[in-house]
């Protein structure tokens, strides 16, 4: 007999599985990328670029000269994923990481490791695919995107959902209501991914990284046309 309950793992500490692993694995690519030969080659292979890009592109300074020439990456499928792991400095990864951290451990320990994996992953490549589309067809760019950043806009989304009155404090000072929180945050992403292009932030990609968090959850809950096979929690 199914149960109509979707029934957690909690026995967990500060650090649960797939939360850990992140964190390490995120951390070892961070190390190998602190080779600048290693880093060329991880950027190269594992960022995400756009469709169609030549093999070189011209290097223009600031007066519109074509200074010299750059090597450009090919799309891969594996990309979607891999984006994930690479990060461009030392305070890119920290407050990725931190986020990933901060607000995921009640999240997985709410739904069990193997759940909060597959959301993690689902909102990566659902971001991916998003900034994948502006880069290609929109706002077309030389340069790979990096980041774990839409998953975990993903997650700082569920965070919001399961936990909307739980209050976060901005800045370490102002205390406010996680569901105002995503709200005002996904607003400030909407209009920074029309107003500030080429601010080389992948706003699309943390609106992406939501957008698919927010479609799961709806469906795990069964808000949408398409029903799970159980009614499941989230």
């Amino acid at each position: 007999m199914t149960s109509s309950t979707y029934q957690p793992s909690t026995d967990f500490g500060a650090f649960p599985p797939v939360i850990k692993n992140l964190l390490i694995i995120n951390g070892l690519f961070f190390l190998f990328s602190m080779v600048p030969s290693t880093r060329d080659l991880l950027v190269h292979w594992l960022g995400l670029w756009a469709v169609g890009l030549p093999d070189v592109v011209p290097i223009v300074n600031g007066t519109g000269r074509i200074v010299g020439s750059q090597d450009v990456g090919s799309f891969w499928p594996w990309q979607l994923v891999s984006y994930g792991f690479l990060h461009g400095g030392f305070g890119h990864i920290l407050f990725n990481m931190l986020a990933l951290w901060l607000f995921g451990v009640a999240i997985e320990r709410t739904w069990g490791s193997r759940r909060f994996a597959f959301y993690y992953f689902f909102c990566l490549i659902g971001a991916g695919l998003i900034q994948l589309a502006v880069i290609t067809l929109i706002d077309p760019t030389p340069y790979p995107t990096i980041g774990a950043s839409g998953a975990v806009f993903g997650i700082l989304l569920a965070f919001g959902m399961m936990f909307p009155e739980s209050e976060i404090y901005l800045y370490f000072l102002f205390p406010i209501k996680a569901k105002y929180f995503v709200l005002l945050y996904g607003a400030f992403e909407l209009w920074s991914g029309f107003a500030r292009q080429g601010s080389n932030v992948a706003h699309f990609a943390h609106l992406g990284g939501m957008l698919f968090g927010l479609i799961l959850i709806l469906y795990w809950r069964g808000k949408l046309p398409i029903k799970p096979g159980s009614r499941s929690y989230a």
